[in-house]
């Protein structure tokens, strides 16, 4: 896969993230997989009663963005967790 189509997998599914970092373009999308992993890691916070909901909201417009981003193959960083480097 080329790096626009390995950005744009990374955000579908946990399964995409996987099969993305696995078989596609690893070098030239290496942004994209690290927002896609750390949205991923943050959306499980999601299970927190009652805060989890308003956090649910906040990680579906980070998803939304992240997606957008990878679709115009900006770098930017979505708002408040773009700044942390797992990967």
């Amino acid at each position: 896969m080329d790096k626009k189509t390995t950005s744009i997998v990374a955000y579908i599914t946990p399964i995409g993230l996987l099969i993305a970092f696995l078989a596609g373009d690893r070098k030239g999308a290496k942004f994209h997989l690290n927002q896609a992993l750390v949205i991923f890691l943050f959306s499980l916070l999601c299970a927190i009663p009652y805060a989890g909901w308003i956090w649910g909201i906040f990680m579906f417009i980070c998803w939304i963005l992240g997606l957008v981003y990878a679709v115009e193959q900006k770098n930017k960083e979505v708002p408040l967790i773009g700044k942390i480097h797992l990967l």
